[in-house]
């Protein structure tokens, strides 16, 4: 049966790397270990998260490829398939690149710098192995007690604290010339970057200025090998990924067109020399990339869209409570292109893949009910959820009514004719989703004896563009009659859950639509509220996008007097004098997305007003806690949710 502890036998894969020829798979798989395992604290344990490279063939399972008691990660196959490129902790320094022939020997260190690499790619031709990272800049100010002079738009950002001075740069290492030098150093961080298929340089997207970039306003630059970057488009909005298109000229694009804001669904643009921008993904009304919340993703989920040949592109999108691949294809001389599925299962998430022309595909595969699996053209090569120390429980699906038509949600229930107590849990974002994920915590809740009950209300990413922008600029309404709606549905249809031991958990947007519910109902008999929001004006001067954040939910600006009234009015905080029910607050020290003021202030008022509360502070966290934070923290988090929700809902029917 799981337990918080059970957390600690999982082992995590991640970043699944197809090979050139499409016939191997190189992935990161993460395991739990105490710290130091020669010398082990009895008094304090230290479960630490430690990294290796394993490879699979076509046909057979994967077999460890590096070794060691540090962190890979990061597998870059050569484009001719010889070497894998790859980062390590090494030498007292984190994140190193590294160079290691497929066919054996000893792993050669690449960089010696003081910050890590990051987004290593190879040249096409093998020539270079380009990353970027701050290089051996040293930041000593808090360690001298010197004040910190703040002169930019965005100067703190989650997870990882205090933003450089200077932006990461783009750094090249020529593999024939075992040279590194410093290739560009942007005025804006670089947030994504790819070769062109001719290896003259790279396409990169950043920010014409700070401020820009602090609004999501983005751009696409070229950089050739030899001299300065070129501006190539007039964006005006977020990009999160650049495709270079095989003719060498045009380009795809990731993101949302100018004018459209946070609620606007990413879909896929071509880009080229003629200015002609064409939705490459026309008719598709989901978004592109997987939005599906799941907490055993620990690592990188790659999800770039590739090109298959000069008409045809492989994406993964999030449809319903599902995430599967597609192709999309353009027509000569067409204004739209289409979309077709690929690989996409109903039941069924690909966290992440990777592909190469020809059809080859690597990816991570799970279901609710079953654990992330590393796949090679179709076929698994891992076999963790055999592994797994515990039987995993298949969810029910529930559908509830909406003006917008039927509502999916999910039942996860434990064992026995019950009755139960019940549990509604809200996922984050918003515009995030649940579904065919497998989540440790909501299996460790029904082996503990509580019904789980999830869903996607109106807001939720993946039921089409109306579906999001039903709640643009009312946070709190018809999301709050969704989740109530669907709450009352289990209720009724599972007799085994006790509608009078109820209780109401979430993170993030999560956490405000639990600060939100019990502000404005007393029917739930404890609440759990997870790194949340409750004060929106303060919000937006202490999160590291509160500078656009409300202007794209909610079409108001904390700078603007008329819309204040507007934003406190959708605040948990004016309505904190109703709360009645006990709570449980959790946040991170660290997490600037959510500021960690927002769970003091929420914390004092309930207080104040004889509330039962207990706030869990977590040090060292940020955001990422209870999906990917230090393994000792998360078993913390989990122990702290079973005890408040034992004591309020009361003793649970024996799950053993």
């Amino acid at each position: 049966m799981p337990t918080p502890h059970s957390l600690l036998a999982l082992a995590f894969p991640s970043d699944p790397r197809l090979s050139p020829d499409g016939r191997r798979v190189a992935f990161v798989l993460s395991r739990i270990e105490e710290e130091d395992v020669r010398a082990p604290d009895e008094q304090f344990a230290r479960p630490r998260y430690k990294s290796h490279i394993w490879v699979a063939e076509h046909g057979q399972m994967a077999r460890p490829f590096t070794a060691g008691e540090g962190r890979d990660s990061a597998p870059r196959w050569s484009p001719d398939g010889t070497q894998l490129a790859f980062v390590r902790d090494s030498g007292g320094f984190r994140g190193q690149l590294h160079l290691l022939p497929v066919s054996g020997g000893e792993a050669r260190r690449l960089t010696h710098l003081q910050h890590p690499v990051q987004d290593v790619q190879w040249s096409p031709d093998g020539r270079y192995l380009s990353f970027l990272s701050s290089g051996d800049d040293q930041d000593r100010r808090d360690e001298r007690g010197e004040p910190r002079v703040i002169t930019t738009p965005r100067y703190r950002f989650n997870g990882q604290d205090w933003l450089p001075e200077r932006p990461a740069r783009l750094w090249r290492y020529d593999v024939l010339e075992d040279h590194l030098d410093e290739w560009h150093v942007p005025a804006v961080a670089v947030t994504a970057y790819a070769w062109r298929p001719d290896s003259s340089g790279v396409l990169f997207v950043s920010a014409v200025t700070d401020l820009n970039a602090a609004h999501w306003e983005q751009e696409v630059f070229g950089l050739p090998l030899q001299g300065a970057p070129t501006q190539l488009t007039r964006w005006n909005s977020a990009i999160t990924a650049v495709v270079p298109h095989p003719d060498g000229e045009r380009f795809a694009v990731v993101g949302r067109p100018e004018g459209q804001g946070n609620t606007e669904h990413t879909h896929v643009y071509v880009l080229g020399a003629d200015d002609r921008v064409i939705r490459l993904d026309g008719g598709h009304d989901h978004p592109v990339g997987n939005a599906v919340g799941g907490d055993c993703h620990v690592g990188a989920m790659p999800d770039r869209p590739v090109w298959l040949d000069d008409r045809t592109l492989l994406f993964s999108s999030t449809v319903r409570g599902s995430c599967g691949l597609f192709l999309a294809s353009l027509a000569p001389n067409s204004a739209e292109g289409t979309v077709t599925a690929h690989d996409h299962r109903p039941d069924g998430v690909i966290a992440a893949f990777t592909a190469v022309p020809g059809g080859g595909v690597a990816l991570l595969r799970e279901q609710a009910h079953v654990f992330p699996e590393v796949e090679l053209n179709g076929v698994p090569v891992t076999d963790l959820n055999a592994r797994l120390p515990f039987a995993a429980r298949r969810p029910l699906p529930v559908t509830f009514s909406t003006p917008l038509g039927d509502g999916e949600g999910w039942v996860l229930l434990p064992d026995g004719d019950g009755p139960v107590p019940a549990v509604l849990t809200i996922h984050g974002g918003p515009h995030t989703d649940y579904g065919h994920a497998f989540t440790h915590e909501f299996q460790l809740l029904a082996a503990q004896g509580y019904g789980v009950c999830y869903s996607n209300p109106r807001g939720s990413i993946g039921y089409g563009q109306a579906w999001v922008d039903a709640i643009h600029g009312r946070w709190g309404s018809v999301d709050m009659d969704d989740l109530l709606a669907f709450f009352d549905t289990c209720l009724a249809q599972h007799a085994a859950l006790d509608p009078a031991r109820t209780a109401v958990m979430g993170g993030s947007y999560g956490g405000f639509m639990t600060n939100w519910i019990t502000a404005h109902t007393p029917r739930f008999q404890a609440a759990i509220t997870d790194r949340s929001i409750c004060n929106l004006i303060s919000f937006a001067g202490t999160s590291d996008i509160g500078l656009r954040f409300w202007e794209d939910e909610l079409g108001l600006s904390v700078t603007r007097r008329a819309d204040t009234a507007a934003l406190w009015d959708m605040s948990p905080l004016q309505y904190v004098e109703n709360v009645r029910t006990p709570t449980l607050i959790v946040h991170s020290a660290l997490d600037h997305r959510c500021p960690v003021e927002q769970a003091e202030q929420w914390y004092a008022a309930l207080i104040q007003l004889g509330v039962p509360t207990r706030f869990v502070r977590f040090p060292g966290e940020d955001h990422e806690l209870s999906r990917s934070g230090r393994p000792d923290r998360r078993v913390r988090r989990l122990q702290e949710t079973l005890e408040w929700l034992g004591r309020w809902l009361g003793p649970v029917p024996d799950a053993s």
